[in-house]
């Protein structure tokens, strides 16, 4: 069994570095580009399980890449920022020198963004990995940048956190498996 991660195409919000996690906004034309790009990698495999983030670039970017038939699985919505949403690292830092997401984390936000821990991100992509495990045959999992970082740290058996080791950009590809019976990655942050 093998896991294809897509990460979503631009966004304005990712294109400025503003901390994007449930506010929903869409592609932009770069993005669909990106989206459009996936195709051929979708193309040559088959699925026995697919799921996609309930945020509209993340299903914008599955229809895009190709995929026709999906679960919306709301443990893949990106990391809550809390009252970080919408803000920049630079914005950050500005009040808060030398913060870092994955080492300080956020302050509560709003009803809206009540912000959660790189932790219980961790937990959200323990329950997505259970599901996988379940399923005979590939699965496909498109969704966000950190969501997916820490998906692929707990896929490997580390702590949430150290998914900050692993970057990846907008409409890139990653291939999660196993070598010698041992979760492993297979191919990283992989352009089209």
């Amino acid at each position: 069994m093998e896991i294809v991660l897509l990460r979503h195409g631009e966004t304005e919000w990712s294109r400025a570095g503003r901390h994007t996690g449930r506010t929903d906004v869409p592609l932009t034309a770069r993005g669909e580009q990106e989206a459009r790009a996936l195709a051929p990698t979708v193309a040559a495999r088959s699925f026995s399980l697919v799921l996609v983030s309930p945020a509209r670039r993340a299903r914008r970017t599955a229809e895009l890449a190709g995929i026709s038939s999906y679960e919306v699985d709301p443990n893949l919505w990106e990391w809550d920022y809390g009252g970080y949403e919408g803000i920049t690292t630079v914005e950050i830092r500005r009040s808060h020198p030398g913060w870092y997401v994955w080492r300080d984390g956020i302050v509560p936000g709003d009803q809206a963004h009540p912000g959660e821990t790189v932790e219980h991100v961790g937990e959200r992509a323990d329950k997505v990995i259970a599901r996988i495990r379940q399923t005979e045959g590939d699965a496909l999992v498109v969704a966000h940048g950190h969501l997916l970082r820490v998906l692929a740290a707990r896929w490997l058996g580390l702590p949430a956190a150290n998914g900050r080791h692993l970057r990846l950009d907008t409409g890139t590809y990653s291939l999660l498996g196993h070598e010698h019976g041992e979760p492993v990655v297979l191919r990283w942050n992989a352009p089209v």
